[in-house]
C-alpha cells in the first residue's frame, strides 16, 4: 500500500493520498521547484496533461519547497497539477525518496532535496509502478506507456 499522507498545496487546498481514492495517481517527486530538470518534468506533464486525463490518470508534485514557492513555479510555467509543500519532508521520507543511506541521501536530507521518483498508484491506493530515473523531458509519454 502507498504510504499515506496530507498537505497542502501551493494554491493552499488541503490534498491528501485518500482524496485520490478510485483514480490512478501519478505522484512524482522532485528535487526543487523551477530548475531545469524540475521544469523540464513539470512542462511534460503539463503538456501531457488531455492524455494523462484521458488515461484517468490525476498528477501530483511533491517538493520540499513550501506554498509560496510552488504557486509562484505553477504560475510561472502554467502548470494544471497541484504541488504539495512538504516543508517537513515527512511524505519524502514515508516514500524513500529523502534521506536514505549513503552520501548522497545523507546530502539530499541536509539539503531537503527529494531524489527524482515517481510512483504510480492504483485506484486502490497501493504503488502499482515506480520510475526511480524519470525522463524529465518525456516524463507524460513515459507515464503513458507504463498503463499500455
Amino acid at each position: 500500500m502507498a504510504p499515506r499522507f496530507e498537505g497542502i498545496t501551493g494554491d493552499g487546498k488541503r490534498v491528501a493520498l485518500d482524496d485520490y481514492r478510485g483514480r490512478t495517481l501519478v505522484l512524482y517527486f522532485y528535487p526543487k521547484d523551477d530548475t531545469p530538470g524540475c521544469t523540464k518534468q513539470a512542462c511534460s506533464l503539463r503538456d501531457g496533461a488531455c492524455a494523462l486525463a484521458a488515461a484517468g490518470v490525476a498528477v501530483l508534485g511533491v517538493s520540499t519547497q513550501d506554498a509560496a514557492s510552488h504557486h509562484a513555479f505553477a504560475r510561472k510555467y502554467r502548470l494544471g497539477f497541484p504541488l504539495l509543500a512538504d516543508t517537513s519532508g515527512d511524505v519524502g521520507r514515508a516514500y524513500g525518496v529523502l534521506g536514505g543511506g549513503g552520501f548522497g541521501g545523507w546530502l539530499r536530507d541536509k539539503l531537503g532535496w527529494n531524489a527524482r521518483v515517481t510512483f504510480v498508484i492504483d485506484p486502490e491506493g497501493r504503488i502499482a509502478r515506480v520510475v526511480p530515473r524519470p525522463d524529465v523531458g518525456h516524463h507524460a509519454e513515459e507515464i503513458l506507456a507504463l498503463l499500455r
